[in-house]
């Protein structure tokens, strides 16, 4: 804001070409993150064949993920500093932010309860895993995520721009209890339910190959678990590990921040980095599930419009 010099935010100085190509590359990643999940939340909502437990998870990862590319537009125009949008877009645009970084963590905690359920439990598996106990999951977990940060950051809302420094300027703030209480909810207590369940998946894997190995036979053992099942688990830890590589770097700037302020400018590296992963989730999706690559050719080949196309065979 040139007319307000003193109280106005700090435009940076790029050279042109830079700042050309920053553009040029940030909106081609924004574009293909939307692309990409909009292709997976089509394959699995129209395709009946897909809509089994761990898919409907995916289906949840792939939304927050959509979202994620859409909110990236609004991050590409922070590039130059300033907030053009007014105090209450900014509110708004920072709290759904957080709200789908909470609903990616609980997608993220269900799918290794569901792969632990699978491997550890696998007569129970199919009478207790549904796909309408997994659709209530979901729903209750992004219920939450808003409720929760909405809660979290009421302060942000109810007085618009309190914690800005200057005009321009797009912040929110949070107390030290509240600070404390989302780095234990959001971050803290889903990390650690991840390990717990994928070291306990790990063991019994490693346990199971083993006695193969050791030609032990099927009945002295608790329960076999299905190949399909295990290369499941697998596919999905992927998914996992390649999110807590991307997201931790959000959470240890949180850690390591000398205040509670989170401008949308200072964690621009990492949250750019938590962007990313839900560019790279489809791509995993693609060298993993060949559903995906088979879905994706109908889907362009506009042989999803004919009747009963649902009914396709995809697996």
């Amino acid at each position: 804001f040139p007319q307000l010099i003193n109280t106005s935010c700090r435009k940076p100085t790029r050279p042109h070409l830079e700042a050309t190509m920053i553009y040029i590359l940030l909106s081609f990643i924004t574009l293909l993150t939307v692309a990409l999940n909009l292709l997976v939340i089509i394959s699995i909502s129209h395709f009946k064949q897909l809509q089994n437990p761990p898919n409907l998870l995916l289906l949840s990862l792939a939304v927050s993920d959509f979202f994620v590319g859409l909110i990236m537009i609004f991050r590409i125009m922070m590039i130059d500093g300033c907030w053009l949008l007014g105090d209450l877009m900014c509110s708004l645009w920072l709290i759904l932010s957080s709200i789908i970084i909470s609903s990616s963590f609980g997608t993220m905690v269900l799918i290794s309860v569901d792969r632990y359920v699978a491997i550890c439990y696998p007569l129970h598996y199919f009478t207790k895993v549904k796909p309408k106990s997994v659709q209530v999951c979901v729903c209750l977990c992004w219920m939450f995520s808003a409720l929760f940060n909405s809660v979290l950051m009421k302060d942000n809302l109810e007085q618009l721009g309190r914690y800005k420094s200057c005009i321009g300027e797009c912040v929110i703030g949070m107390s030290d209890i509240a600070y404390l209480i989302d780095l234990i909810v959001s971050f803290l207590f889903p990390i650690f339910v991840i390990i717990i369940l994928y070291i306990r998946i790990f063991v019994v894997a490693v346990y199971q190959a083993r006695a193969m190995r050791s030609h032990i036979a099927v009945g002295t053992m608790k329960v076999t678990v299905k190949k399909s099942e295990m290369k499941a688990a697998r596919n999905l830890g992927v998914v996992v590990v390649v999110f807590l590589i991307c997201i931790c770097p959000y959470y240890c700037f949180a850690l390591t921040s000398q205040n509670n302020l989170y401008t949308a400018s200072s964690v621009t590296t990492v949250i750019w980095l938590f962007h990313f992963n839900s560019c790279l989730n489809p791509l995993i999706y693609a060298i993993l599930y060949p559903w995906f690559r088979k879905s994706i050719k109908v889907i362009v080949t506009l042989q999803i419009l004919k009747p009963g196309s649902y009914r396709t065979n995809m697996l």
